[in-house]
């Protein structure tokens, strides 16, 4: 199983390099004269856009689309840069698919076909099904401990960790939420809100991992291993919000509690004798296999769906055998607790 582990970190490392290199499509003299004349004319061939408006400076005299008027009005609306990129992107791929060439990276994103405004209407949905999965766990594993398992006498109840478990619920939501919105709209906005509700999640997965994996339950002990986790994720996320997006600092930054809450819940599964720890290989294993998608990075097929798309589709099933797993153990935990007090 430790070829796993393995397996994880090569793939990371290599999405990696992969993110840190320009992508083709930026470079292409055709595509950036395209870009240039369209930011200058607001048109694209006999396609023009009646807002791109630009000052003396460059700047939209306007502003962002984003902060001129609320969301659900100017939703299928792009701004002038993003509509002249979407559409020379169109006809500078239209051109090389007539000269057999294969399709390239524009600004580190594949070619997709929008639908109502949609940037990758795929992802968006895929994400919104994660969400949904996320919630459904989350629900039954609310019923679970507070309406079919046993209370203690105060009606809180006997598994310890409930608390964390619905605090990674609404982590998992929140972070679920917005990359449904980032892949709906690239923009600066979106692009840290869904960075920073990932590191978020990570960081407190690892915590998770840590306090479950050594049965910390004393209060004391949770807050000693939770307080400088906590102080690293916050840091790192507000380095990231009102510094620098630094996107190489932050893939090492995920890696790193990626790959150490993978080895405490597999050196915990393997040492215990979890009735439901099959489960938990399953996610590991399954998950590190997903990221293999990373590796065989493939343009979308029809505009739609691409290897990130797929690898989207992946965590359904791995996250509804998780929330089993977090079932499964609060069943455990509860009657071990019981079996002990009588």
């Amino acid at each position: 199983m430790g070829s796993c582990h393995w397996i994880l970190l090569f793939v990371s490392l290599l999405g990696l390099l992969r993110g840190l290199e320009a992508s083709a499509g930026d470079a292409d003299p055709i595509y950036k004269a395209c870009l240039e004349q369209c930011e200058k004319s607001g048109c694209v061939g006999e396609k023009c856009f009646q807002h791109c408006k630009f000052s003396s400076d460059g700047k939209p005299i306007d502003g962002p689309w984003y902060l001129q008027e609320p969301l659900y009005l100017k939703w299928k609306q792009w701004d002038c840069r993003g509509d002249c990129r979407y559409h020379c992107m169109l006809v500078r791929e239209e051109e090389r698919m007539k000269l057999g060439d294969k399709p390239v990276k524009y600004h580190g994103k594949w070619p997709f076909q929008r639908v109502y405004g949609i940037q990758e209407p795929v992802s968006v949905a895929l994400s919104a099904l994660n969400l949904a999965i996320q919630f459904h766990g989350w629900i039954s594993f609310f019923i679970l401990v507070y309406y079919k398992l046993p209370l203690r006498p105060n009606k809180k109840t006997y598994y310890e960790y409930t608390g964390l478990w619905h605090i990674y619920a609404m982590l998992s939501m929140n972070s679920w939420f917005w990359s449904a919105v980032f892949h709906s709209r690239d923009v600066e906005l979106t692009e840290k809100l869904d960075y920073s509700s990932a590191v978020a999640l990570i960081g407190f997965s690892l915590i998770l991992a840590i306090l479950r994996a050594f049965s910390v339950r004393d209060e004391a002990a949770t807050v000693m291993v939770a307080a400088p986790l906590l102080a690293f994720v916050t840091t790192h996320i507000m380095y990231l919000n009102f510094y620098k997006l630094d996107y190489g600092l932050n893939m090492k930054v995920c890696l790193a509690m990626g790959v150490a809450q993978l080895l405490i819940w597999a050196v915990w599964a393997r040492a215990s004798n979890h009735p439901s720890r099959w489960k938990l290989w399953a996610v590991v294993v399954g998950g590190a296999l997903a990221l293999l998608l990373e590796i065989y990075d493939f343009p979308p097929y029809k505009g739609f769906v691409d290897a990130h798309a797929l690898w989207h589709a992946t965590t359904i099933p791995l996250a509804y055998l998780w929330w089993s797993f977090v079932r499964d153990d609060a069943e455990f935990r509860t009657s071990s607790l019981l079996k002990k007090t009588k």
